[in-house]
C-alpha cells in the first residue's frame, strides 16, 4: 500500500486508495461496483483503478470489491469529527431582511437556511454540530432543542469579523466542516469521510471580486487574489483536516490580538500563511452552492419573495408610499453610519432611503424629539429630503439625493449656506416640548464608561474638572434656548446636483443653547483657532461681543468633550470612529483652556 507524505500523521492512504475505499464503503450492501464505475466515481483511469483495487485486495482492505473491517479501520483517520456553523454575523448587505432576523433564518424554497444545512449534515452522518451565534442570538436558541446542536455565543460578533467566531471553538477544531449559516446547497455537499483539507470553489467565467484561488497541478491552493476573471473562487463551506486545524488554531491564537486578524476574515489569516497551511480547492458546479448577497438575488432564486418579502420593513414602506412588495426594487445598503444603518431602494420610478435605528441608539436618542424637529425642519424648508419618521421605533423614509455631496469646511460658499441654515433654525421662533441637555448626556456617558472601565486614563480627571467648571460658567451666562440641531457637522449638510443644501439627520435635536450647534460645527472641523473665530463672526454676521465669543468658544470645548465620550462609547459598541476621537480630544483640551482663560 502506498504511503502519502505531507498530509499529517494520520494520512496512510494515497488519494486513489481513499477514493476507492470510500466508494466501496458507500456501496456497502449493494452490488459490487464495476471498475469502470469506480473509474467514473474516482476520476481516474481504468488502469489506475485496476492497480489500486489489486493493492487494496492484497492489503485485505477490500475483499471481492467489498470493503472489509480492516478497510473501515483504514478510513478512520479521515472520518469527519464534527461541524461548526458560523451564524454570528449581521449580514449587513442583506438589507432589509437582516434588520429583522438573522440571515440564517431566512426561508428559501420553503426551508429555513440553517435548518436545511443541519439536516444535510445529519444525513451525511455528522452528529456533532456546533452553531456559533451572536446577532439576534435569541432567535437562534431554539436550534439546540429542536436539532440537538450545541450553541456557542460569540459576544464580539458586532466588533470583530469571523475569526472571533472561530476563537470561540478552537478546542473543537479537528476533522471539522466550517460552514456559513447562510449557504444553500442544492445537493448535499457533506460526506462522512474526507481525504484532506479543502475549500469549496465555483467557477466564474467573467470578472468577479471574490477570493480567486490559484492551484498547483495537484489542486493545492498556492495563492489567492481578491478579484479575477475566468477563475475558480471561494464560495461555501471549508473542511479542516486534523493537521490543518492544529496549525491554524496555533496561528489564530498567536495573531488574534492584531486588528489585521480581528477585523478581517479567517480566510485572510489563511492566505497570509499559505505555505504552512495545506488546503486544496474542491470544485463544484455552478448553482450547486448558493449565497444570496441581496434580496434581489434571493428573489431570482425564490420567486415567493417578489410578491411577499415577509418583512415589517416592507410593510412600513408600503404604508407610507402606498406600494406593494414587488414595487420595492434595486435595494442597496448605504455605508453604515455610526449610529444607524440605511439602504437605498427604488419604488415606482423614484429612489428613496430607509433608515433603520442602530444598535444601542435607544440609550441616547429621543425619537419623539427627532420626529418633532423634523416636522419643523420640513416646514422651514431646511430638510427637503424628509418624508416620514416613526416616532416610537425610529425608522425613517427620505428622498434619495442623487450624486449628493457633503459640506466642504473650506468652501466659502458652502459654509455660508450651512450657516444660513443654522441661523434660520435658531431665529425661527419654533419650539418643541423636548430638550437636548448636552451636559446631562455627558454625565450619562461618563457613568456608562466608568462601569466599562474606559474612563481611567491619565488626564481624564482633569478634563472632567475643566468641563464641570466651564458648564457652571456658561450656565451663568443665561443664554436663552432655541430649537437646535445639535449635530451640525459636514455629513449632515447635503448638497444636491444643483447645489441646494439640506440639513439632515435630526436625531440629537431639541431645545438647547444655540452655541451647541456652532460648538459641534467647529468641533467636527479641522479649523484653526483663527478660522473658528472667523466662522463665528460669519454666523453672527458681525464681530461677536467678548461675552458671546467666550460663551461660544466654551461650547466648542463642551461639544468636543461630548463627542469624545460618544466616540469611546461607539468603539465599545464595535464601531470605529477613527481620527475624530483624537480630534475631539485635542479640541476639548485646547478650547477649554482658551475659554477658561477668557472667563477668568
Amino acid at each position: 500500500m502506498n504511503k502519502s507524505f505531507g498530509l499529517g500523521a494520520d494520512a496512510m492512504l494515497s488519494r486513489d486508495e481513499f477514493n476507492v475505499l470510500y466508494a466501496a464503503w458507500k456501496n456497502t450492501g449493494g452490488e459490487r461496483l464495476a471498475q469502470r464505475e469506480l473509474s467514473r466515481l474516482c476520476g481516474c483511469s481504468l488502469g489506475k483503478i485496476n492497480q489500486t483495487v489489486n493493492g487494496l485486495e492484497r492489503a485485505k482492505l477490500l475483499d471481492g470489491g467489498a470493503i472489509t473491517e480492516a478497510g473501515v479501520v483504514a478510513l478512520e483517520p479521515y472520518k469527519v469529527t464534527n461541524a461548526v456553523i458560523m451564524a454570528a454575523g449581521i449580514s449587513s448587505r442583506f438589507v432589509p431582511l437582516s434588520y429583522e432576523r438573522p440571515k440564517a433564518l431566512m426561508r428559501v424554497k420553503g426551508e429555513v437556511l440553517i435548518e436545511r444545512q443541519i439536516q444535510q449534515l445529519r444525513q451525511a452522518g455528522i452528529e456533532d454540530i456546533t452553531v456559533v451565534v451572536g446577532y439576534m442570538k435569541e432567535q437562534m436558541l431554539y436550534l439546540a432543542e429542536r436539532f440537538d446542536v450545541d450553541i456557542v455565543v460569540n459576544p464580539d460578533y458586532y466588533r470583530y469579523n469571523n475569526p472571533s467566531t472561530l476563537m470561540m471553538v478552537l478546542d473543537r477544531l479537528d476533522n471539522t466542516y466550517i460552514c456559513s449559516s447562510d449557504n444553500y446547497f442544492t445537493d448535499n455537499v457533506f460526506e462522512r469521510y474526507v481525504y484532506r483539507a479543502y475549500y469549496a470553489t465555483v467557477f466564474s467565467p467573467g470578472a468577479t471580486d471574490e477570493y480567486c484561488v490559484h492551484c498547483d497541478r495537484k489542486g493545492r491552493i498556492t495563492s489567492v487574489t481578491i478579484g479575477g476573471s475566468a477563475s475558480w473562487y471561494m464560495l461555501g463551506h471549508a473542511y479542516f483536516d486534523r493537521s490543518f486545524s492544529r496549525r491554524f488554531a496555533q496561528l489564530l491564537q498567536a495573531a488574534y490580538d492584531s486588528p489585521e486578524t480581528k477585523m478581517h476574515l479567517w480566510e485572510d489569516l489563511y492566505i497570509r500563511h499559505l505555505p504552512e497551511l495545506e488546503m486544496y480547492a474542491r470544485h463544484y458546479d455552478a448553482g450547486q452552492i448558493m449565497e444570496f448577497d441581496s434580496l434581489d438575488e434571493l428573489r431570482q432564486f425564490d420567486s415567493r419573495y417578489i410578491l411577499n418579502a415577509d418583512s415589517q420593513v416592507f410593510r412600513n414602506i408600503g404604508s407610507v408610499l402606498g406600494c406593494r412588495d414587488e414595487d420595492i426594487t434595486d435595494i442597496a445598503p448605504i455605508k453604515e453610519g455610526l449610529t444607524n444603518t440605511s439602504f437605498r431602494f427604488s419604488c415606482q420610478g423614484k429612489q428613496y432611503v430607509y433608515r433603520h435605528p442602530g444598535r444601542g441608539t435607544q440609550n441616547y436618542i429621543n425619537r419623539a424629539s427627532e420626529a418633532a424637529s423634523m416636522q419643523i425642519a420640513k416646514r422651514l424648508g431646511l430638510d427637503e429630503t424628509f418624508i416620514h419618521i416613526d416616532e416610537q421605533k425610529g425608522w425613517k423614509i427620505s428622498h434619495y439625493v442623487r450624486n449628493a455631496r457633503t459640506l466642504d469646511y473650506h468652501d466659502d460658499e458652502q459654509v455660508g449656506k450651512a450657516l444660513d441654515l443654522i441661523r434660520a433654525l435658531h431665529n425661527s421662533g419654533q419650539t418643541t416640548p423636548y430638550r437636548f441637555d448636552i451636559w446631562g448626556e455627558i454625565l450619562n456617558f461618563q457613568r456608562g464608561l466608568e462601569t466599562q472601565g474606559r474612563s481611567d486614563f491619565s488626564d481624564m480627571q482633569q478634563m472632567c474638572a475643566d468641563m464641570r467648571r466651564l458648564h457652571e460658567l456658561v450656565e451663568q451666562d443665561g443664554m436663552p434656548e432655541c430649537i437646535c440641531h445639535n449635530d451640525c457637522y459636514a455629513p449632515n449638510f447635503l448638497l444636491d446636483e444643483n447645489g441646494h443644501m439640506s440639513l439632515i439627520d435630526w436625531e440629537y435635536s431639541g431645545m438647547a443653547d444655540p452655541a451647541s450647534d456652532m460648538g459641534t460645527f467647529i468641533a467636527c472641523s479641522d479649523y484653526t483657532m483663527d478660522e473658528a473665530d472667523a466662522v463665528l463672526a460669519r454666523y453672527f454676521q458681525r464681530q461677536p461681543t467678548y461675552e458671546q465669543q467666550r460663551h461660544y468658544i466654551a461650547y466648542v470645548a463642551i461639544a468636543s468633550f461630548y463627542w469624545f465620550l460618544w466616540a469611546i462609547y461607539q468603539e465599545q459598541m464595535g464601531k470605529a470612529v477613527g481620527e475624530y476621537l483624537y480630534i475631539w480630544y485635542k479640541f476639548t483640551k485646547s478650547y477649554s483652556k482658551r475659554a477658561l482663560s477668557m472667563y477668568q
